[in-house]
């Protein structure tokens, strides 16, 4: 699994919601830990305890939590809070 079908599960699980994916550091080539980082943003979000916020990530993923995915890094950001991050 790549950053590209994390993203799209994430997307597909969490209602009007945008995920970037990435790696936090660098795959080593002989020992591939999967490891990602993954900035979510969604309505859904809103009302919803940093740890609900991430629990709807880690439902959006499933079983890919267990098979293909070693550890994932999250941030999570409601559209206004995301605003409000950026400027």
């Amino acid at each position: 699994m790549d950053a590209a079908d994390i993203e799209a599960a994430i997307e597909a699980g969490i209602e009007d919601c945008e995920a970037t994916v990435s790696r936090p550091r660098s795959v080593d080539e002989e020992f591939e830990d999967a490891h990602f980082a993954a900035t979510v943003i969604s309505p859904a979000f809103e009302g919803e305890t940093l740890v609900d916020q991430h629990q709807q990530v880690y439902d959006a993923l499933g079983e890919h939590m267990t098979t293909d995915i070693h550890a994932i890094e999250l941030t999570t950001y409601t559209p206004a809070e995301y605003e409000a991050h950026a400027e």
